[in-house]
């Protein structure tokens, strides 16, 4: 019997000790500030001004988003495990090559840790490509599957959006429409 009691009071003890912890994290969670509940609730769409990065290329350049301003880019999001990514690499590649000057790519990887240069030397390319090492800029841009690539006009602004697999008209299509 004394074994019965013993057992009940542990259980017990355990299972307030995890609805304790499960209540710590519930509050952890809720924002403290009108400016933080607004702050979650900013969606990234077309029109937004993209939000500012700063990231070095394999080479360990910096490259700063602002610091095109003037400039039209196509912000691509890749890993180098992604089929989708592999599959629009080369049609990138041959646009980057006879895009007009004015128009910038920057190809996000958001995978560093694994063999980008690898992945860079197989698919010949020559555009730059960004390491977001700790996760902030995809985590900006909201990313959710990839690729996803943004159109931002020489002013800053998001103009559009295509998830998926782009084909070289795409990019001449989406590009063409910035101002």
């Amino acid at each position: 019997m004394i074994k019965k009691v013993i057992a009940a009071v542990a259980l017990i003890a355990l299972l307030t000790v995890a609805i304790v912890q499960a209540v710590d994290k519930k509050s952890e969670k809720q924002p403290d500030t009108a400016k933080e509940v607004s702050a979650n609730k900013t969606a990234l769409t077309i029109g937004a001004k993209a939000p500012d990065f700063e990231l070095k290329t394999l080479n360990g350049e910096t490259v700063k988003l602002s610091d095109l301003k003037g400039k039209k880019v196509m912000l691509n999001f890749w890993a180098t495990w992604c089929g989708p990514c592999k599959a629009e690499m080369p049609e990138m590649e041959e646009f980057f090559k006879s895009a007009d000057k004015g128009i910038k790519i920057l190809a996000v990887n958001i995978d560093p840790q694994l063999d980008v240069k690898g992945f860079v030397d197989e698919y010949k390319i020559t555009f730059p490509v960004l390491l977001d090492t700790e996760d902030a800029v995809n985590t900006k841009y909201q990313v959710i599957s990839i690729p996803t690539t943004y159109f931002i006009d020489s002013n800053g602004i998001i103009q559009n959006k295509f998830v998926g697999t782009m084909k070289l008209d795409d990019m001449k299509d989406y590009t063409s429409k910035l101002k």
